[in-house]
């Protein structure tokens, strides 16, 4: 399989309009509950950020409880876009992300570039960080990158980390 982000990255933005969102922090959680998905908060292992699974028809997601509330944010989005992007795989097993990567033992998974991971990180940036809004909030005086102030005030605008605003808008998302 090959990733498609785009494809992802569209997902979401249909997502943003079925709930009507016109500004941030968009409602990641009552989004979540309102696509019939149960959010679980609990405290983790510190290297694992979330989890993804289908039980008896029901989806879940799982958010570690003791990450920052803007790394939750990002984890509960990222575990949502496999609910959407990969329902057929979290069916099968209980889809864990240690560090926003699938638990597999391969290669893969270990190097960051596993398909299913790049495609919900991609959902993930574009739910919670919408390309337009990101537009409006610069507006025409655009970001310096190394403007650390400027950083921190979008991304607290957007809810998430500044490590995830700099990624995002270096396209890297």
């Amino acid at each position: 399989m090959t990733a498609n982000p785009e494809m992802a990255r569209e997902a979401a933005r249909t997502i943003l309009r079925e709930f009507g969102v016109k500004g941030a922090p968009v409602p990641i959680e009552r989004i979540i509950k309102a696509r019939n998905v149960m959010l679980q908060y609990a405290p983790l292992e510190d290297d694992l950020s979330g989890m993804a699974f289908i039980k008896d028809g029901v989806g879940i997601i799982g958010v570690n409880a003791l990450h920052h509330p803007n790394r939750q944010r990002f984890t509960a989005a990222h575990e949502l876009g496999h609910h959407v992007l990969h329902a057929a795989d979290i069916q099968k097993a209980v889809h864990v992300d240690k560090g926003f990567r699938v638990l597999l033992r391969d290669d893969v998974s270990s190097q960051g570039i596993d398909p299913l991971e790049i495609e919900a990180n991609a959902f993930a940036s574009e739910l919670l960080m919408p390309r337009e809004l990101l537009a409006s909030a610069l507006d025409a005086s655009g970001l310096d990158m190394e403007d650390d102030a400027g950083i921190e005030a979008l991304a607290k605008k957007f809810r998430v980390s500044a490590s995830a605003m700099r990624f995002r808008l270096a396209g890297n998302f």
